[in-house]
């Protein structure tokens, strides 16, 4: 049994629950400090990364995060939660937790009303993974140990490095659950290695 919270003070938390639900799988609603201690995995989700911010430092997030990811706990974030985890920003003096070394462009595809899917190739996944693009970052460029997991019209829209993943879209907003599964393996993988250490 793993527990993988999401990240709940903001965005599309609840569809983010239900895509994780699985056997095997204890699903938390973060909304307090002292959940992050149980958890083997955490979701950050879309929403509005700038609002997410805020509420992270009002509600004293932001060190345990940085710790949470430090002591090697996967992360997984979507949309702005990609955002979140960035090193650098295009425009900006630093970035948030920067636990993925990569640069990310915020609403490099478009305003709302350019929202748009699209059928995406992810390594390790699957070959026609149904991608939600809403005001959607871009990745720019990545470290070299940064493992590029899929590409939209040549640009990064999904990447890992090591424990931590994230994309630019939003497969929560779908009924496809594999790329939240491939998180739930991360996750498993992660903690069944700790525990033989």
């Amino acid at each position: 049994m793993v527990k993988i919270g999401v990240l709940a003070l903001q965005g599309a938390v609840r569809e983010h629950v239900n895509s994780l639900q699985s056997p095997g799988v204890e699903v938390i609603v973060v909304k307090k400090l002292e959940q992050l201690n149980d958890l083997d995995g955490l979701v950050l989700p879309g929403g509005e990364s700038t609002a997410m911010r805020r509420l992270i430092d009002k509600y004293g997030f932001f060190e345990p995060l940085k710790d949470f990811a430090k002591a090697g706990k996967p992360m997984f974030g979507t949309c702005a939660g990609l955002i979140l985890m960035a090193k650098k920003l295009v425009g900006q003096q630093e970035g948030h937790l920067e636990v993925i070394d990569m640069e990310v462009e915020r609403n490099a595809f478009g305003r709302q009303r350019e929202s748009f899917e699209a059928e995406l190739m992810v390594k390790g996944i699957a070959e026609d993974i149904n991608a939600v693009f809403i005001r959607a970052p871009l990745i720019k460029s990545v470290g070299e140990d940064v493992e590029i997991l899929s590409k939209y019209n040549g640009e990064i829209v999904a990447v890992r490095q090591g424990q931590f993943i994230a994309c630019s879209f939003h497969p929560e907003l779908t009924n496809d659950v594999r790329f939240h599964q491939y998180f739930v393996e991360i996750v498993t993988e992660t903690k069944t290695k700790c525990l033989n250490v």
